[in-house]
């Protein structure tokens, strides 16, 4: 396994611990008026570029991909893109940590697909399985169902309180 395509692919996960674990510190370091959802949004979309070229550099490309490509990453694009469009920029970048009200959502996927996000990027990951050697994938996958694991014991008590 290539070491830095390695380290590439697991960059993001420190970020997001940090933030889930300290939200009030990213608040205070983002500072009055500059939204912390929609910088961590930006700091998020810059890492997730360096897990691309982690895994492009390490990917052997081949078309058409198998007949499996196509539902996973169909059915995770589509998971990923609904809960975006029902939860918007801060209810998916950890506004509720942040000190935000992000109204709660029943609506499909949510209510039948537990952490629907990450099940979809997990299907998009699998997707790729042709193209990508298989630990890499494994790897981004053990991030994401860490991440599943530290979201899932939030103390509201340690959410962050807004700057005025």
């Amino acid at each position: 396994m290539g070491v830095a395509a390695a380290i590439g692919v697991v960059s993001p996960f420190p970020f997001y611990i940090l933030l889930w674990t300290y939200p009030q510190k990213w608040v205070d370091l983002c500072g009055k008026g500059r939204d912390p959802s929609k910088v961590m949004a930006l700091v998020s979309h810059f890492l997730k570029l360096i897990q691309f070229i982690s895994l492009f550099y390490v990917s052997t490309f081949s078309w058409p991909p198998p007949l499996y490509f196509w539902p996973l990453i169909a059915f995770g694009q589509f998971l990923n893109f609904r809960v975006y469009q029902l939860l918007g920029e801060s209810g998916t970048y950890y506004g509720v940590r942040f000190g935000k009200n992000v109204p709660w959502v029943t609506e499909f996927p949510f209510g039948f697909i537990q952490d629907p996000q990450y099940i979809g990027s997990i299907l998009s990951l699998f997707a790729c399985l042709s193209w990508v050697p298989f630990q890499y994938i494994l790897l981004w996958t053990l991030g994401y169902v860490f991440m599943i694991w530290i979201e899932s014991k939030e103390d509201p008590a340690t959410r962050a309180k807004p700057l005025s």
